[in-house]
Formats: structure tokens, sequence, C-alpha cells
């Protein structure tokens, strides 16, 4: 009996043993199995704005178109000569002019103009105890680069210069005295046409807000390059030439009004 008592017994403890090792085995499974929480992920870093590229300026030329009209007394200057062949000098005298102003800038400060002027120059001397008037009609045409200051701007300074054409309209001698005999006829002959360097210079005041309509005055001066008398024709022994080697000089001011457009 006790044999068996010890036989049950250590069956006993075997099951015992094997139950308790599987339990053992099946809590450290168990516990292996558990889900470890991960630590919570940092939050992305905040998205940056792309960074701004700065691109160059771009400068943009603007145009301006000029029309104008001006008013010009000018005084003209002439080589001449008398009935004895001599060279005199004729005195000013103050004649007038106008006309009309085209242009074209081609940014703020250069541009190109066009202008039709009508002159009539006037000229006179004694000869004989006589004195003689010459009156030389004249429709001009220069073509003159401008240089600015700033065409817009509120009060702008030009300079301009360049190539002129004139055409000949007509022109005229007028005697007058008491104390002499005029024995001697006159010729003023003059050439059709004419061509010579203008230059000058002038000021622009803007008078609106816009400064588009505007105040002109200035300077102009014109030297012939070209002899304008013309001896083409025979003439008679009481005749003579007025005109010597004759190369026109004018010196005009001026005041207009300007539109930029």
């Amino acid at each position: 009996m006790k044999t068996l008592r010890h036989i049950l017994l250590g069956l006993i403890l075997i099951i015992s043993g094997i139950s308790t090792a599987q339990v053992i085995n099946i809590n450290i499974n168990k516990d292996s199995t558990k889900t470890v929480n991960p630590p919570p992920a940092a939050p992305p870093p905040a998205a940056q704005p792309p960074a701004k590229v700065e691109e160059p300026e771009q400068k943009t030329e603007t145009f301006y178109g000029v029309f104008g009209l001006r008013f010009m007394p000018t005084f003209s200057s002439l080589k001449l000569q008398n009935a004895s062949g001599n060279t005199i000098k004729g005195e000013f005298v103050l004649s007038y002019g106008g006309g009309a102003i085209l242009g074209l800038n081609f940014n703020n400060n250069v541009g190109l103009e066009i202008e039709c002027i009508y002159n009539n120059l006037s000229q006179k001397y004694k000869d004989q105890d006589l004195e003689r008037k010459i009156h030389i009609n004249y429709l001009n045409v220069p073509l003159l680069l401008s240089l600015n200051t700033g065409r817009a701007n509120t009060v702008n300074l030009n300079v301009v210069a360049g190539p002129q054409l004139g055409v000949n309209l007509g022109s005229s001698v007028t005697t007058s005295g008491s104390e002499g005999v005029d024995t001697v006829q006159a010729v003023l002959a003059v050439k059709k046409s004419d061509f010579g360097f203008a230059y000058g210079a002038g000021l622009d005041f803007g008078l609106n807000k816009s400064k588009t309509a505007r105040l002109d005055i200035g300077f102009r001066g014109v030297f012939g390059l070209i002899n304008i008398n013309d001896k083409s024709k025979s003439i008679e022994t009481n005749q003579y030439y007025i005109l010597e080697k004759a190369h026109i000089e004018t010196y005009s001011a001026y005041i207009g009004f300007l539109i930029l457009f």
C-alpha cells in the first residue's frame, strides 16, 4: 500500500510539474506577445514657403509723340554788295516766322523731330544815298535730333541739332529815300532752295497735372551751307546783284505750345 501510495504521489507530482511548467510557459508566451505601444511620433516640420526669387527689374521705355506750334521772331544776316561791287554790311531787321513741330521721343531723353517753319527774312542797307530793303520768304524743314533732361518732367531742358532744307517762296527788294537818284537797278536773285545746319536749345514747362500740355520757349540758329545767290541769269549794264556770296544766317527766339501724346 505504501508503494502504491508512493507511485500515485509521484504521478501527481509529475503531472503537477508538467502543468505548472506549461502554465509558466504559456504566461511567458503571453507576456512576450503583448504589444508595446511605440512612443508618439514627432510631428512633421511645418512646411516652409518657397523662397521668393527676385526677378531683375525690367525697364520699360516710354514713347512720346510731340506736336506743337511756335511763333518765331527772327533776325537774319546776309553778305550784300552795292552798285560799285563793294561788300557792305546790312542792318538787322526784325522779321517774323512760325510753324509746327511733330516729334517722337524714343524714351524720356532722346527723340527726333521734324518742323515746318515759314520765315520772312529781311535786311536793309544804304546804296547811293538810297535805302534798300530786301525780303526773302522761306519754307524751312529741319530734321533734328533732340536731347532732353526729361521730356515728361515738370521742367525739361532740350538741345537740338540737324540738317535743314529751305524752299524759296519768293523774294523782293524795295527802295526808299529822296536824297539820291536810283540810276542803277538792284537785282535780288535767290536760288530756289537752300540747305543748312540748324541748332538750338530751349525749355518747356508742364502746365497740367499729367505734364502733357507744355509751354515751350527757346533759341534757334541756322547756318546756311550753300551760296543762295543765283547768277544764272544775265543782267543789264545798269543792273547789279545785291547778294554776294551769301550764306544765310538766322537767329530766332521762339515761344510755343506743345502737346505730348
